[in-house]
């Protein structure tokens, strides 16, 4: 007996270890990856095109609820009708875990949008209480009219259901109602069992990290504690919109039955709140008025998911004002990304100011901030608002305001490193390293990258390497504030030099764009007349041209399978193509195959998803004459991170450079070697030596 009570101990010490809301001393940043109405913009198909440059800035991505709905009204999810269909107005269910994997393939979790304070009824016969019954896993969950609240909808639910003989829950709700949906009655056991069961099948089944809760404030958070002590999920936060005392509150209310932690984390909304009237009245001594935000508070920061603006604030239409921060978005995310707490940027920030919010990113990264660090108000007038985070490298000075640049930072300590329409960002120079005033990434022309210093080291200059290696006292050298100008591809690494030691070194990968052709190719495992390539860019600039496309007659055969295929031209780094394929009468087509940026090679499977044949993507296995080509014997000399016997393990392997190049028969043949370079093998990052 004493055995098995240990045994239970443990068991329930374990679930309540993992249970902890969110991670303490947490260094990630997290992506809204929508806005209202954005079905186009942010479908599955488009957010995975996009996961190459998000992944490496943001490392968690939460995406709307992606669940059936059943009706055209309910698109963006917040009125669900199914758990266990995850067909949405955003992309089918083969899109949605292709679109995950992606994400997870390159260390980005997504966090689901979880939405069970309410359910829609399937809205058949005049109905306010049909729910569907869904099978999964050999099981069949249904909700009943007895799983909704008895005061729904301020009574007229019960009402209705009186009319109609029908019985609703005993239970009133547990928190405030909303007239939208049924409200749900979590003390019902067979609610808490569909519930249960679709939380397990998001995480273990569709793939996705977290979740994050609409309208928890419509139940107890007692319930949340025991939905996540039952599913586990990495990440948990949820939409309690309210003061910082009752968020508090809320927070503490889902300690675990077992912990005395918290099972969740909550959005900061005293945060934004702060920086939408700073912003709106002009008067950025707001930041530092009223009400303290979650995260500035020690006990809880960790718990505290910060953001300046969501789906629920923004600015719609001239006729849905919403609650929108006006202007200063810049200076609104600079602010963010500089405090303690997990920033949540909004997508269509990121879309607007990517090149400066990559920036901010790397700023907080290279100071090493976290959700716990301690922050602490240095100015707060009228024109400006000044405030010094402490993260695990450095200090990160951040001004923001109309006039940033009055405040008079202290040059013995601090070094400027980033700045831009109303913000500051300076690092203290005991971080001893190097600030590169250039994100990594693809650019369609050579740069001029800032070195700048952050030292306190004696007679310290700044060393650097272009082709990846680690600098020495050996390496190049220049002055702090230096321009360093880098004509071609390069990985640049960059250090303090001081006492014939290097410290802090920092890197970017910088590609220079060339404009180049890919080739598309696709077979069928299944009987097709014919072949019809319809292609569009990223920009819908359409490539072959109106629909169904260009028929397709060029052919190749590889291992007794035959190829068709079309060579397009690539002319912009940020370009990439899409591509339906249809038979030549146009009576079958496949899914959109979306985020082609070099050769490809798709073939066409039996399986079908809404009547759209699905697409395997065999690229790395059937590259034309690759096999062949790599038979020689002199290459054996390992790639950095690549396991097994070196480059003659590439053998039927693509080999692309960071601009989307194919380059194996060039330097294979022609150099018996990979030149020194960053290039994608298998999908993956690995450095030639």
């Amino acid at each position: 007996m004493k055995q098995i009570t240990l045994l239970l101990l443990l068991m329930l010490f374990r679930l309540s270890s993992l249970a902890q809301g969110w991670p303490a001393d947490y260094e990630g940043v997290m992506l809204q990856g929508f806005y209202w109405d954005s079905f186009s913009e942010t479908s599955w198909t488009n957010l995975q095109a996009q996961a190459d440059e998000i992944a490496p800035y943001f490392q968690l991505v939460w995406v709307p609820q992606s669940g059936w709905c059943n009706t055209d009204r309910n698109m963006m999810g917040y009125t669900p009708v199914y758990y266990f269909n995850q067909k949405s107005s955003f992309g089918s269910e083969v899109q949605l875990r292709s679109m995950i994997a992606a994400f997870k393939q390159r260390g980005t979790g997504v966090i689901a949008d979880v939405v069970i304070n309410h359910r829609e009824n399937m809205g058949r016969n005049g109905s306010w209480v049909d729910y569907p019954a869904e099978t999964y896993n050999g099981q069949t969950y249904q909700m009943l009219p007895s799983d909704i609240c008895l005061n729904d909808d301020d009574g007229k639910t019960a009402e209705w259901a009186s009319q109609h003989g029908v019985s609703l829950s005993e239970n009133n709700d547990t928190g405030e109602g909303w007239p939208g949906c049924r409200d749900l009655d979590h003390k019902s056991p067979n609610v808490q069992e569909c519930v249960k069961a679709y939380l397990k099948f998001l995480l273990e089944d569709i793939g996705y990290t977290g979740f994050r809760y609409d309208m928890v404030k419509g139940f107890y958070a007692s319930f949340i504690a025991d939905y996540n002590t039952y599913a586990q999920p990495a990440f948990s936060v949820g939409e309690y919109w309210d003061s910082t005392n009752k968020i508090r509150q809320w927070v503490n209310n889902s300690k675990g039955y077992v912990s005395d932690k918290p099972t969740s984390a909550a959005f900061d909304f005293q945060f934004r709140y702060r920086m939408r009237d700073a912003v709106n009245s002009r008067d950025w001594r707001n930041l530092g008025y009223d009400e303290k935000p979650l995260s500035a508070d020690n006990n809880y920061k960790r718990y505290a998911v910060t953001f300046v603006e969501n789906h629920d604030t923004e600015k719609r239409s001239n006729g849905d004002e919403q609650d929108p921060i006006r202007t200063d978005t810049l200076a609104a995310n600079a602010y963010l990304l500089a405090m303690p707490g997990t920033p949540c940027i909004f997508y269509t920030h990121w879309q607007d100011n990517r090149y400066a919010i990559k920036q901010m990113i790397l700023a907080r990264r290279l100071a090493g901030i976290t959700n716990t660090s301690a922050s602490q108000q240095k100015a707060s007038t009228q024109h400006y608002y000044a405030a010094a985070t402490t993260g695990k490298q450095g200090t990160l000075l951040c001004v923001v305001g109309d006039t940033p640049q009055n405040y008079n930072v202290s040059k013995t300590q601090y070094t400027e490193i980033l700045s831009g329409k109303g913000y500051r960002y300076c690092l203290s120079r005991s971080a001893n390293t190097v600030w590169m005033d250039v994100p990594d990434g693809i650019y369609a022309a050579p740069l001029k990258v800032k070195l700048t210093a952050a030292s306190t080291l004696s007679e310290a200059s700044i060393v650097y390497t272009l082709d990846g290696s680690e600098p020495t006292a050996e390496s190049s050298q220049l002055t702090s504030g230096a321009i360093l100008n880098i004509e071609s591809s390069c990985t640049l690494r960059a250090g303090i030099l001081s006492g014939g030691k290097v410290t802090g070194v920092q890197q970017r990968e910088y590609k220079i764009f060339q404009p180049h052709d890919i080739t598309l190719h696709v077979c069928s495992d299944v009987t097709w007349t014919g072949m019809t390539f319809y292609v569009w860019d990223n920009a819908n600039k359409q490539l072959s041209g109106n629909w169904p496309g260009k028929r397709v007659n060029t052919t190749k055969t590889i291992e007794g399978k035959r190829w068709y295929y079309q060579t397009y031209e690539l002319t912009s780094p940020d370009q990439y193509l899409n591509l339906v394929v249809s038979t030549t009468s146009g009576n079958k087509q496949t899914v959109d195959i979306t985020g082609l940026r070099s050769d490809s090679y798709l073939c066409i499977t039996g399986t079908q998803d809404a009547g759209k044949y699905m697409v395997e993507d065999q690229t790395t296995e059937k590259e034309t004459g690759i096999k062949a080509m790599f038979n020689n014997s002199a290459i054996n000399t390992p790639l950095k991170g690549e396991r097994g016997s070196g480059l003659s393990s590439l053998n039927s392997q693509s080999v692309y450079d960071l601009s989307g190049r194919k380059v194996n028969s060039q330097f294979i043949i022609h150099n018996s070697q990979l030149k020194k370079d960053i290039y994608i093998i298998n999908g993956k990052k690995k450095t030639a030596p």
